[in-house]
């Protein structure tokens, strides 16, 4: 099949290296105690509403939507993968700022016992590098962010599940932003009513994974 397309990105982090072993490290020996989550938005998520109705997948047939469709606006979703249990948090915002950023992680802070370590793996976004992030941590000396290399979302398990949410519920259809916040909500109720945490492995540990030079 010539036809097909794969795409890939380099990471050119000069300490790539040390960050995927940060990261790989709270996966395989997170500290005792303490709690892990992987963290991300999803951003401008489009409440589309179709004119005609979905087909659904059927054998020998795709999935199909009509060409037609009316844009409601967009939301944002932000969520965080606790590595342990599978369970994931999300909140939605009309749009990705460092303010909604450091609300979300009030509402992290918040789930988790008083005074619990709690480790936050993110992208290296600005949003996240801030003054008022600075200010939350801080205040908040029991949480500590982790940033895994550029290009490398990867590593990120959060990313797994957002690929799932994906076909799931993004490809749905929506009359109204309010609407694709409630079934956004409603698929990570039903989720943590039987999370799963995903088990992170390394086929051959005896490799080291290192960045390309850049030129």
């Amino acid at each position: 099949k010539p036809q097909r397309l794969e795409r890939h990105m380099v990471s050119n982090d000069p300490d790539f290296e040390t960050k995927a072993a940060d990261v790989i490290g709270l996966y395989l020996n997170p500290p005792a105690h303490a709690a892990v989550f992987c963290v991300d938005e999803k951003t401008a998520i489009q409440a589309l509403e179709r004119k005609d109705r979905m087909l659904p997948l059927s054998p020998g047939r795709a999935e199909s939507h009509g060409f037609e469709y009316k844009r409601n606006g967009t939301l944002s979703l932000f969520a965080a993968f606790n590595t342990a249990t599978g369970e994931v948090l999300g909140k939605t915002a009309s749009r990705h700022t460092s303010e909604q950023f450091v609300a979300f992680l009030t509402d992290v802070v918040a789930s988790q016992p008083k005074r619990r370590e709690i480790h936050v793996i993110c992208d290296n976004v600005s949003s996240q590098k801030t003054q008022r992030v600075v200010e939350f941590l801080t205040a908040h000396r029991n949480v500590r962010l982790h940033f895994t290399p550029t290009y490398s979302s990867w590593l990120n398990q959060v990313e797994n599940w957002f690929s799932r949410i994906q076909p799931d519920v993004i490809g749905g259809v929506f009359t109204s932003v309010k609407d694709l916040d409630r079934k956004l909500m409603r698929y990570i109720r039903e989720h943590n009513q039987n999370p799963k945490p995903i088990k992170w492995k390394y086929d051959d540990p005896s490799r080291r994974i290192c960045p390309v030079p850049s030129q």
